[in-house]
């Protein structure tokens, strides 16, 4: 109960956080604001919940709130998250309690999210009848999304380690400190 308790404010954090770059979207691509608190939820509640508010979050907030557009974006990030969720939450179990193996956790699960948002984009645009390019992927996953990048790379470890220190993780680790 916990668990579901705990990925449903994260959740809720996914949809109200992008507020904070005032619906512009231009500003957004730059933070990646939903991105922090799916990684999290998968940090803190396991791979599954953090798969399931990935998924979630993009399609719920396009609905609820019109933004990011339903297709392609909402669409391509339901992927991209749930694979960063899913992802962070299965190598945080798997890897040694460290604070080592939590930015290794994050920064393989950074790289696969974006690259699965680049195969959900190709089928995507494929479908539409364009084309998506290697030029769109680096810039739209990678220059544009730098300030995010460092965000996520500075601030989830250092939460996900002291929600650790103060008891709250959820997420059960199978390897033992080493």
């Amino acid at each position: 109960m916990r668990r579901l308790t705990f990925a449903a404010v994260f959740l809720a954090v996914a949809l109200v956080l992008p507020f904070i770059t005032g619906q512009i979207p231009e500003i957004g691509n730059l933070l990646c604001p939903m991105h922090l608190p799916v990684l999290l939820c998968g940090f803190i509640c396991g791979w599954p919940w953090g798969l399931a508010v990935g998924f979630i979050a993009p399609l719920l907030r396009s609905v609820t709130f019109g933004m990011p557009p339903m297709y392609p974006t909402a669409v391509a990030m339901a992927f991209e998250l749930a694979t960063y969720g899913s992802i962070a939450g299965l190598m945080h179990m798997l890897l040694p309690a460290k604070p080592l193996y939590t930015y290794v956790s994050l920064l393989v699960a950074m790289c696969v999210g974006r690259l699965v948002w680049a195969a959900a984009m190709v089928v995507i645009t494929g479908l539409a009848g364009s084309a998506f390019t290697w030029a769109a992927f680096v810039t739209q996953a990678i220059t544009k999304a730098i300030p995010g990048i460092i965000l996520q790379i500075v601030l989830i470890p250092i939460l996900v380690i002291a929600l650790e220190r103060a008891g709250l993780s959820l997420n059960p680790r199978i390897t033992e400190n080493k």
